[in-house]
């Protein structure tokens, strides 16, 4: 999927013929905030009944890094998987295709409760089996590497990120949208671009720029 399929229009357009799916498309950039922010404090909360604070803290950015794993994985192998059938490309253009097309409908930015919430619950049960005691923090930071990922996106599209940082995060996503999408498949953070090798040719020429300059 190239930049060539990129529409700049900020706009939102009609993919389902029935009105109740195609309202249900559209979420509020706000609702993950709104959603899990009361679950990771209620984790958090959980968890500190059966550890300590510096183990519970420890867990959670144990579980942030996790997430960060998990939204590459997803990014990189899922949502950028080229399907070959036709009902493939049609669920792979309403999972990722259409972000690619629409890049700056702000309604389709974030996943949708009806997915995330039993997704979520999933995950609790896995968490469970895989970490008990510690699931309660673990799932916390994977449920606010999440939220953090779902907020970081929307801003990169449609804020302006004027600090070090922001500019920098949103230049890396928006160059995986208009220059090359087979690389930065990170979109909160870009450490697993570096781990598995998928860093932009732009990133690597400008480091290399630095070190000529400083030599």
């Amino acid at each position: 999927m190239g930049a060539h399929f990129v529409s700049n229009k900020d706009e939102a357009v009609r993919i389902f013929k029935n009105p109740v799916l195609e309202y249900f498309s559209h979420i509020h950039p706000i609702t993950p905030v709104v959603v899990f922010v009361p679950v990771i404090v209620w984790m958090v909360y959980l968890s500190l009944y059966v550890s300590t604070v510096w183990l519970t803290t420890g867990v959670f950015v144990v579980g942030v890094l996790l997430w960060t794993l998990t939204e590459y994985c997803i990014h990189r192998f899922g949502f950028h998987l080229h399907p070959t059938t036709e009902l493939g490309k049609k669920i792979h253009f309403l999972v990722h295709g259409i972000h690619h097309a629409y890049p700056r409908d702000s309604s389709r930015l974030v996943m949708p409760p009806v997915v995330s919430g039993p997704l979520a619950i999933l995950f609790y049960f896995v968490f469970l089996m895989l970490f008990e005691p510690y699931h309660y923090a673990m799932l916390a930071g994977y449920v606010f590497g999440y939220v953090a990922y779902d907020s970081i996106h929307f801003a990169t599209h449609h804020f302006p990120m004027t600090n070090r940082i922001g500019r920098f995060l949103k230049e890396y996503h928006m160059k995986h949208h208009f220059a090359d999408d087979n690389t930065a498949y990170g979109v909160s953070s870009p450490l697993w671009d570096y781990v598995f090798n998928t860093v932009p040719q732009w990133i690597r020429d400008r480091r290399r720029t630095k070190t000529q300059n400083a030599n």
